[in-house]
């Protein structure tokens, strides 16, 4: 086993002197902690004071308790386990930071025994002379089974009848929460109408997105795309489908052998459908989609980037299956094997998410979109750190007359009958699809404010001529591009 229980009972009994687990949940971690050594005294400090043993609380500071465990020689140390809570606001005091050291110290040469340090809260922020001492160990996600037993040891309790497919539809929500967190929102369910139904998923994502939210680093993307929102790109489309079969179904997949996928970048011209496809793809999979901000990542601070990429990946992981969106991945990486720190820290990031990338085994699907793949590392974009790469470009005839199906049906469907498709699409060759859905938006535009009950051709055309397209703005550019993107042979996401 390598649970977070069996690599703190490890590290313990090999003499780690200094110990961060990050968890949201102190009174299970205090009770795991002190479950694997009952020879051990436990220490406790918080805010509040300094506990021993269950006894009352002692009303004293940390730098003041820290003090007062080596003073006394070795004795309070010997075989005892110290936890430290609400740490965060103390960890950057000097004085601090010298007694842990020396604690640690005293523990790595044997001068005292059975010692542990345990920093408990959830990413607390290292000091950089602290680093060579501490271990981090981020709490288990609680299992499926567990999930389950909350969820029937909660309507045993309330006498109300919950049925096999809810609850495994439950249990598929709750990933990601704590136990606290799933009692709370299985008691709120019950308190709005003494009953837990399907309705209830909804209070299950709005906690998620809590979660998500206040990390900082990741957002929760909300899901009103679908895949026939997608003009063109057939291509992509298909091979979504095929992954979204696998993701639906992952037990049976892997049972007959098949990987766990893992990702896909989507490379291409600006505005030609890759962040609608990375929308539609979750949509399809009906999992949570998170963007992850690359520029919230980098932190200011020694080791903060690392940090908050730790972070990024845990929360996808915990609340997976899901799908983790890294937009315009190339302003992330572009950095990378530059002599500057920016660079030191780039490469850094790169090798910790590449690890992941290529170990991954959680229900977390990788969508990576860039517009100019020059400036990405290639170790990023072999076969094996994802399973396939797609360019998109300029829409062809067919897809235009999709895109502009799209649009006209969404916003003036009554008129899309009157409209001559083959006319106006074949006006706009070089038109991204983010340029059409603008074409199609100033014509009705122009229908309204011209007191006109009807968008017609001509109020299209208009539009067409009064847009300048991008294949147009950025001729150069965009053939060195294709041609690029060709050279290296990635797929192309249409027929």
């Amino acid at each position: 086993m390598n649970t977070s229980k069996d690599k703190l009972s490890r590290y313990m009994d090999a003499g780690f002197p200094i110990l961060m687990y990050n968890t949201y949940d102190e009174p299970n971690a205090i009770y795991t902690l002190a479950s694997l050594d009952d020879s051990r005294t436990v220490i406790q400090w918080s805010e509040i004071g300094m506990v021993v043993n269950q006894s009352d609380a002692n009303d004293i500071t940390l730098d003041s308790m820290l003090q007062l465990l080596v003073s006394t020689g070795v004795e309070d140390l010997n075989s005892s386990i110290v936890i430290l809570k609400d740490i965060r606001h103390h960890i950057s005091n000097p004085k601090v930071i010298g007694l842990l050291k020396y604690i640690a110290q005293l523990v790595t040469t044997g001068s005292v025994e059975e010692c542990t340090l345990v920093l408990l809260g959830e990413n607390i922020e290292l000091p950089v002379e602290l680093e060579p001492f501490v271990t981090i160990i981020d709490e288990d996600a609680i299992k499926p089974n567990e999930i389950a037993l909350c969820i029937e040891q909660f309507c045993n309790e309330q006498d109300i009848p919950v049925d096999n497919i809810l609850k495994g539809k439950l249990v598929n929500a709750f990933r990601g929460l704590s136990k606290y967190e799933i009692e709370n929102i299985l008691a709120l369910s019950y308190a709005d109408d003494g009953e837990i139904t399907s309705n209830d998923l909804e209070l299950v994502l709005e906690q998620k997105k809590q979660i998500v939210k206040k990390s900082g680093v990741l957002e929760m993307i909300a899901l009103d795309e679908t895949m026939n929102d997608i003009g063109g790109l057939e291509v992509l489309k298909e091979w979504i489908q095929n992954k979204a079969k696998i993701y639906k179904d992952i037990d049976a997949a892997k049972a007959f052998g098949v990987d766990m996928p893992k990702g896909v970048l989507i490379a291409g011209i600006p505005g030609c459908g890759k962040s609608l496809s990375a929308k539609a793809t979750a949509k399809l999979f009906n999992t949570p989609l998170l963007r992850l901000d690359m520029g919230r990542i980098m932190g200011k601070y020694v080791g903060e980037s690392e940090q908050n990429m730790r972070k990024a990946i845990k929360i996808a992981e915990d609340i997976s299956p899901c799908v983790l969106w890294i937009d315009e991945i190339e302003k992330a990486f572009s950095g990378v094997s530059g002599g500057s720190s920016t660079g030191d820290i780039t490469n850094r990031l790169l090798g910790s998410f590449l690890t992941w990338l290529q170990e991954k085994k959680s229900q977390v699907f990788v969508i990576m979109t860039a517009n100019d793949v020059n400036k990405l590392p290639a170790e990023l974009i072999r076969k094996g750190r994802l399973d396939e790469v797609f360019f998109v470009e300029f829409p062809n005839n067919r897809e235009r007359e999709q895109i502009f199906k799209i649009h006209l049906e969404k916003r003036r469907p009554t008129d899309l009958a009157n409209i001559d498709l083959s006319k106006i699409v074949s006006k706009t060759d070089g038109y991204s699809g983010a340029d059409i859905e603008g074409v199609v938006k100033d014509a009705i535009e122009l229908a309204f404010t011209s007191e006109r009950n009807v968008v017609t051709t001509e109020d299209i055309i208009k539009s067409i001529d009064n847009t300048h397209s991008l294949k147009v703005i950025m001729s150069k550019s965009i053939d060195d591009m294709i041609k690029m993107y060709k050279e290296k042979k990635f797929k192309n996401a249409s027929k």
